[in-house]
């Protein structure tokens, strides 16, 4: 019997930087990266004077894009990561159906509410795609609440967390023997 793809998820809330150990996950696996971000703020391209909002159509659009191309590479036997700040009640249903198909392993980012948010800031001011995304518009004081209120996902596989404050501890190369083992 052929082995399974592996599917990498990278979760966590806002501003813990899933998006970036993403990309040097799938890098030194050797792997596609699929960020929910990105393939919103590609989405935004033909959406001129788009607004974010709680589940405004765009943001809808992006949930189920987002799950049909994890859905085509696993399918097609294609290990990847993939990356979203989605809660449990979001991962869990649409991870499920892939647990037969691909080997799974969770990833969770975690920072105290104040980096996240100084992530966040920073981010707003320096990148023009970040509106196409509402965590820069959170007020501060709702901030923390969310931060904290994080409901992570939480599926029968194996899982890290990890701390990513300064730098990655546990550190990349522990990382990828996670996702080895």
């Amino acid at each position: 019997m052929p082995a399974k793809p592996m599917l990498i998820v990278i979760s966590g809330p806002p501003g813990t930087g899933k998006t970036t150990l993403a990309h040097q996950v799938a890098a030194a696996v050797g792997c596609p990266a699929i960020c929910r971000d990105e393939i919103k703020e590609g989405m935004v391209h033909a959406n001129p004077g788009f607004v974010p909002g709680p589940s405004d159509p765009l943001t809808m659009r992006t949930l189920s894009t987002f799950f049909d191309v994890i859905g085509l590479l696993i399918g097609r036997g294609t290990t990847v990561v993939v990356e979203a700040a989605f809660q449990d009640h979001i991962w869990g249903p649409r991870l499920t159906p892939f647990m037969d198909l691909a080997d799974l392993r969770i990833v969770h980012c975690t920072v105290s509410a104040g980096v996240a948010q100084a992530r966040i800031t920073e981010r707003a001011a320096g990148n023009e795609l970040r509106k196409a995304h509402e965590d820069g518009h959170t007020p501060s004081d709702n901030w923390r609440r969310r931060h904290d209120a994080f409901n992570r996902v939480s599926l029968p596989v194996p899982e890290l967390t990890v701390d990513t404050t300064d730098g990655y501890h546990p550190g990349l190369p522990e990382i990828i023997t996670f996702l080895s083992h």
